[in-house]
């Protein structure tokens, strides 16, 4: 195993600036999620890393070896991408073998990691078949197994999961965080899906145009988003936004909304009166009771019952949002209800940089 350093990267498609100036350090054992929107560079870094993509300046590091002039074949990585990859004309015990064959290991050596890793992921019974004959999780499985095989330094996952159906994804995921925990080697995945983020990740890495938006433990990012961006993006549903201004009145803060409401500012608050802000609130941290001071009374639109929770489309004023709660509720559309902030958990943003006024 070794960590990933990746030192002042940047990356160019001849006028196009992808990767600007992009510094991640991931601990050895660590599994790192490279998560953002499409188009951002996430894919490109992770193809970096593996000699897939020359780097346009600065360094990457794995473990002790800066790796910019290695070839991929050397640097001791193993890759899963997403189609899978597999040879059609191979059964799945060759498939796995085959980086080992071409290595030339002894033949007692390869039976016995295709054995181990075939035991891991489930798939000694299917050692025989062809990948027609196979499902799509069981295709990924063996590309794993592949992976696996060889015993690299680090895993990388390029959106493994994304041809896959809901169900499977989630099952998958959650055997790829166990064969983590279990291999403990360190993994950078690729994903443009917050959620697989959130829950697969030992730390998160959010970008956006080839920038490094913020990078951290999940829930630190869920916690204490340090701009917008990663705002409205860590989270689902996504947190409401709504413009304010600060006000100032008694020794206390409070942000006078555009729908024409004042709530009392998250804890924390930095900002000066009468700034321009962003008032955001998770839908999770909304609820039918407290201080009438701070009420904000918004009309139903869409009542979404799931059974777990239920989640209610609103409007405040000209504002779309949305609230959820764990109970379930018979609201009528077009009634009006008063939903009340959690002020421990809500946030702050300057409108006009984005950037978080709250320090927790």
């Amino acid at each position: 195993m070794a960590s990933v350093s990746i030192r002042n990267v940047e990356k160019y498609f001849g006028k196009n600036h992808v990767i600007r100036g992009v510094d991640i350090e991931i601990a050895d054992g660590e599994f790192a999620v490279l998560v953002g929107p499409s188009g951002c560079g996430k894919s490109t870094l992770l193809r970096m890393i593996a000699g897939l993509e020359e780097i346009g300046s600065g360094e990457i590091a794995i473990g002790a070896t800066v790796v910019n002039k290695v070839q991929p074949k050397e640097r001791d990585i193993a890759m899963v991408f997403q189609n899978y990859a597999l040879y059609p004309h191979m059964n799945v015990r060759d498939n796995m073998a085959f980086s080992l064959v071409l290595a030339k290991r002894p033949k007692a050596e390869i039976d016995e990691r295709v054995g181990k890793a075939a035991d891991i992921l489930g798939l000694t019974e299917l050692l025989e078949r062809y990948p027609r004959q196979l499902s799509g999780g069981q295709r990924q499985r063996v590309a794993m197994g592949r992976a696996i095989v060889r015993n690299p330094q680090v895993f990388l996952f390029d959106e493994p999961l994304s041809n896959l159906d809901a169900k499977l994804r989630v099952d998958m995921r959650t055997e790829i965080r166990e064969l983590h925990q279990r291999l403990k080697t360190t993994s950078v995945y690729v994903t443009h899906d917050q959620i697989e983020a959130m829950t697969m990740a030992d730390l998160i890495v959010v970008m956006k145009d080839g920038l490094v938006e913020q990078h951290g433990r999940p829930l630190d990012l869920y916690d204490s988003p340090s701009n917008l961006f990663v705002a409205g993006f860590i989270g689902s549903p996504a947190m409401n936004m709504m413009q304010g201004v600060v006000k100032s009145a008694g020794g206390a803060m409070r942000i006078a909304l555009d729908g024409g409401r004042t709530v009392a500012a998250p804890l924390g608050s930095e900002a000066q009166d009468n700034q321009r802000v962003i008032y955001g609130a998770r839908p999770e941290h909304l609820s039918l009771e407290g201080d009438p001071e701070d009420g904000l009374a918004a009309r139903v639109v869409v009542v979404e019952p799931t059974g777990m929770d239920t989640q209610v489309f609103c409007r405040f004023g000209d504002v779309e949002f949305n609230a959820v709660f764990r109970e379930r509720h018979e609201f009528k559309p077009e009634s009006v209800i008063q939903l009340f902030p959690d002020h421990d958990r809500t946030h702050l943003f300057d409108a006009e940089t984005g950037k978080s006024l709250i320090r927790r």
